[in-house]
């Protein structure tokens, strides 16, 4: 029986990968509240992509509907440029699966979560390399600030979650690419989607 753990989760209009870096702006006291314990208690909390609602608490307290697949959001870095706002620097890192969810103090998202284990690392066939190196002139105009210090344009996993966060997919897309725990059929799916766009060509 797999093992389930408790969360909190943050729904967000956006798709965390593992291996990523997303910047966050916190304003709601829910949140500011989550940050805080996961600081103190030196755990991370959970990302999710919203499918049905809104970022922001609603006055009826309805919780938005969200996508059964996160991934875990370790925070690396915090500060506070004005009373009640916190820019909140995280990373990605497992992915999770959302078994039950209940609503927490404030309102906070908490999910029964199972871990999903980490896709096995292998090297990036020669047929995608034309992706790596879109993806290295993508990291020099996103900047350091937005792309991971740790590089691995040979890994096949990595190059794929990075490409399919980075392109501008619809998060439907990019909701699909987290779910798939094959690292070549995610890259074969970006490969199509960018032949498309006529854009590998030019790489």
């Amino acid at each position: 029986m797999t093992k389930l753990e408790s969360l909190p989760l943050f729904p967000l209009r956006t798709v965390l990968f593992p291996g990523g870096v997303l910047p966050l702006k916190v304003f709601e006291q829910r949140y500011i509240e989550m940050t805080k314990a996961c600081l103190r208690d030196e755990r991370p909390f959970g990302v999710c992509l919203i499918t049905e609602g809104d970022e922001v608490a609603r006055g009826d307290g309805t919780m938005p509907q969200i996508a059964s697949v996160g991934t875990l959001a370790r925070i690396t870095n915090v500060d506070m440029p004005q009373m009640g706002i916190l820019h909140v620097a995280t990373f990605g890192g497992l992915r999770f699966e959302v078994r039950g969810r209940t609503s927490g103090a404030l309102g906070l998202l908490v999910g029964d979560v199972a871990m999903i284990d980490d896709e096995p690392s292998h090297a990036l066939a020669e047929a995608y390399a034309p992706l790596a190196r879109l993806l290295e002139l993508i990291a020099t105009r996103v900047g350091p600030q937005n792309f991971p210090a740790e590089t691995r344009y040979d890994d096949a996993t990595w190059v794929g979650y990075r490409l399919a966060e980075l392109l501008p997919l619809p998060l439907s897309i990019k909701q699909s690419m987290l779910e798939v725990s094959d690292a070549n059929v995610r890259l074969a799916a970006l490969a199509q989607f960018l032949e498309r766009q006529g854009v590998l060509q030019a790489v």
